[in-house]
């Protein structure tokens, strides 16, 4: 191993430059993984475009480690080149990180939300991460790969964990209609965590096309194309029955208005897409409905990352979502694509080449 690697180095709005730069010496409790994934993501191509402001008070964080230019990645796996003697990993062993590093002692990790943390940092946002040949993990992210599991597929674990967060996060129990708006990529990770999770009727909203066809592989029993009276058909569709949960993973302007008044009185939304502008929300029928809003973020390394491996070794979600590896040095290229709406799956990078 040199004592340099290639690293994308985030400057600020679309500015991304591969340097070489010193490989990381993993800190007490860490591994040093070499990376043969890293993923992006929404929050990536928002950061692209419009600098640093996703996540301004967690970037001046006193325990985020982390003040300047930054090395993007939050989802990635990879190899252990170096192990923490006390983690029970070994060099070689195939690994995925959560990449949301908890303390493990405050209030919240205590019941078990450790992605509320109120030390909470992501490996890619708040501290270096994985869009480099090799990076320092805390060993309490990393779960091991299954045998049959490639790394083309891992690559989904991370983001696919957020999507069964969210599932969990939804309520919904076995025998709901659940109505999920969006089958983009975190659209179809929300779909597999919450098929995964209940027996449940799902419903998947987008615009006609590709995405939806996808829904349907991926188990939606039924799909409807975006129109300006889904509400009614949903209901249409369902036999005259409003939906229990309705899961808003578009992020599309005024699709969480829409959420609210297609679910049945008493149901609940759940918001996961996060719109540009700050949607106008009717209250006087929230409150009069008996409806419960939530909302959700990231995931429980714990709980998530071990469910997100086990949907993807059955190999279905992999093959529709992940695309072909590409360079590091196309990192710029991917974001663009993201941003504009072209990538169909999840892009991929490898960092080694």
């Amino acid at each position: 191993m040199g004592e340099t690697m290639n690293a994308a180095i985030y400057y600020g709005a679309r500015d991304i430059r591969v340097e070489e730069v010193p490989i990381p010496t993993p800190a007490p409790g860490e591994c040093l993984v070499k990376v043969t994934r890293s993923g992006i993501c929404g929050t990536d191509a928002s950061e692209w475009t419009a600098g640093p402001k996703t996540f301004p008070v967690l970037r001046r964080h006193p325990n985020s480690g982390h003040q300047g230019p930054l090395i993007p990645g939050h989802e990635f796996v990879g190899e252990i080149a170096v192990a923490d003697p006390t983690s029970g990993l070994g060099v070689g062993d195939r690994v995925a990180s959560g990449a949301g590093i908890w303390c493990g002692q405050c209030r919240r990790c205590k019941t078990g939300r450790t992605n509320q943390c109120v030390h909470y940092r992501t490996l890619g946002l708040n501290v270096h991460g994985g869009m480099a040949e090799f990076v320092a993990v805390p060993s309490q992210t990393l779960r091991v790969l299954p045998n049959e599991l490639s790394f083309d597929h891992a690559g989904l674990a991370q983001p696919l964990a957020v999507g069964i967060h969210a599932a969990r996060r939804s309520g919904a129990q076995h025998g709901d209609q659940v109505v999920i708006i969006g089958a983009g990529a975190i659209g179809s990770f929300v779909l597999a965590g919450i098929k995964h999770l209940f027996d449940v009727d799902v419903t998947v909203v987008d615009f006609p096309g590709r995405r939806l066809q996808r829904a349907e592989r991926l188990g939606a029993d039924r799909t409807l194309g975006a129109s300006p009276d889904i509400a009614t058909e949903i209901a249409d569709a369902l036999g005259g029955d409003k939906p229990d949960v309705v899961i808003e993973a578009s992020g599309a302007p005024n699709q969480l208005p829409t959420a609210l008044q297609m679910v049945t009185d008493g149901g609940r939304v759940l918001a996961v897409g996060i719109p540009k502008d700050r949607p106008a929300l009717d209250v006087h029928s929230l409150v009069f409905r008996e409806i419960t809003l939530d909302s959700t973020l990231a995931h429980v390394c714990d709980t998530d990352l071990p469910s997100a491996l086990e949907i993807l070794s059955e190999g279905v979600l992999g093959a529709e979502l992940a695309e072909t590896p590409l360079p590091l040095n196309r990192l710029g290229d991917e974001l663009d694509r993201l941003s504009s709406g072209k990538v169909e799956g999840k892009a991929l990078i490898d960092p080694s080449v």
